[in-house]
Protein backbone atom coordinates (compact mmCIF):
# COMPACT_ATOMS: atom_id res chain seq x y z
CA UNK A 1 0.00 0.00 0.00
CA UNK A 2 2.73 2.67 0.80
CA UNK A 3 4.08 1.39 -2.58
CA UNK A 4 0.92 2.49 -4.44
CA UNK A 5 0.86 5.97 -2.53
CA UNK A 6 4.46 6.55 -2.81
CA UNK A 7 4.13 6.00 -7.03
CA UNK A 8 0.15 7.65 -7.56
CA UNK A 9 1.89 10.63 -6.12
CA UNK A 10 4.86 10.93 -8.12
CA UNK A 11 2.50 9.94 -11.44
CA UNK A 12 0.44 13.12 -10.09
CA UNK A 13 3.32 15.04 -10.53
CA UNK A 14 4.24 14.08 -13.45
CA UNK A 15 0.47 14.35 -14.91
CA UNK A 16 0.47 18.22 -13.22
CA UNK A 17 3.91 19.21 -15.34
CA UNK A 18 2.13 17.83 -18.25
CA UNK A 19 -1.30 19.89 -17.87
CA UNK A 20 0.93 22.72 -17.11
CA UNK A 21 2.77 22.36 -20.13
CA UNK A 22 0.09 21.79 -22.36
CA UNK A 23 -1.15 24.95 -20.65
CA UNK A 24 1.61 27.15 -21.20
CA UNK A 25 1.99 25.86 -24.81
CA UNK A 26 -1.95 26.84 -25.61
CA UNK A 27 -1.48 30.07 -24.11
CA UNK A 28 1.48 31.25 -26.20
CA UNK A 29 -0.34 29.85 -29.43
CA UNK A 30 -3.33 31.72 -28.81
CA UNK A 31 -1.19 35.19 -28.48
CA UNK A 32 0.21 34.29 -32.10
CA UNK A 33 3.86 33.63 -30.78
CA UNK A 34 4.39 30.67 -33.22
CA UNK A 35 8.30 30.19 -32.59
CA UNK A 36 7.61 29.68 -28.97
CA UNK A 37 4.75 27.80 -29.29
CA UNK A 38 7.29 25.59 -31.43
CA UNK A 39 9.63 25.65 -28.52
CA UNK A 40 7.13 24.35 -26.49
CA UNK A 41 5.53 21.47 -28.17
CA UNK A 42 8.85 20.48 -28.62
CA UNK A 43 9.27 20.56 -24.57
CA UNK A 44 5.46 18.88 -24.19
CA UNK A 45 6.82 16.38 -26.78
CA UNK A 46 9.65 15.52 -24.97
CA UNK A 47 7.50 15.02 -21.17
CA UNK A 48 4.82 13.49 -22.97
CA UNK A 49 7.60 10.48 -24.39
CA UNK A 50 8.71 10.11 -20.72
CA UNK A 51 5.54 9.88 -19.03
CA UNK A 52 4.35 7.22 -21.80
CA UNK A 53 8.05 5.12 -21.28
CA UNK A 54 7.68 5.41 -17.72
CA UNK A 55 3.93 4.46 -17.93
CA UNK A 56 2.69 7.21 -16.22
CA UNK A 57 0.32 7.32 -19.53
CA UNK A 58 -0.50 4.93 -22.67
CA UNK A 59 1.60 4.99 -25.25
CA UNK A 60 -1.03 5.97 -27.39
CA UNK A 61 -2.55 8.44 -25.60
CA UNK A 62 1.07 9.96 -25.96
CA UNK A 63 1.15 9.91 -29.58
CA UNK A 64 -2.36 10.60 -30.35
CA UNK A 65 -1.71 14.08 -27.82
CA UNK A 66 1.46 14.91 -29.96
CA UNK A 67 -0.74 14.49 -32.96
CA UNK A 68 -3.29 16.82 -32.00
CA UNK A 69 -1.14 19.71 -30.88
CA UNK A 70 0.87 19.51 -33.64
CA UNK A 71 -1.91 20.19 -36.17
CA UNK A 72 -3.03 23.00 -34.19
CA UNK A 73 0.44 24.53 -34.63
CA UNK A 74 0.34 23.86 -37.99
CA UNK A 75 -2.98 25.34 -38.61
CA UNK A 76 -1.97 28.46 -37.80
CA UNK A 77 0.20 29.11 -40.58
CA UNK A 78 -2.51 28.45 -42.82
CA UNK A 79 -4.70 30.45 -41.12
CA UNK A 80 -1.56 33.42 -41.67
CA UNK A 81 -1.39 32.92 -44.84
Amino acid sequence: MRNSARKHLQNQVVKSRLHTLRRSYADLLGAGKKDDAAKALRALTSALDKAAKRGVIHRAKANRTKSRLSIRLHATDKKSE
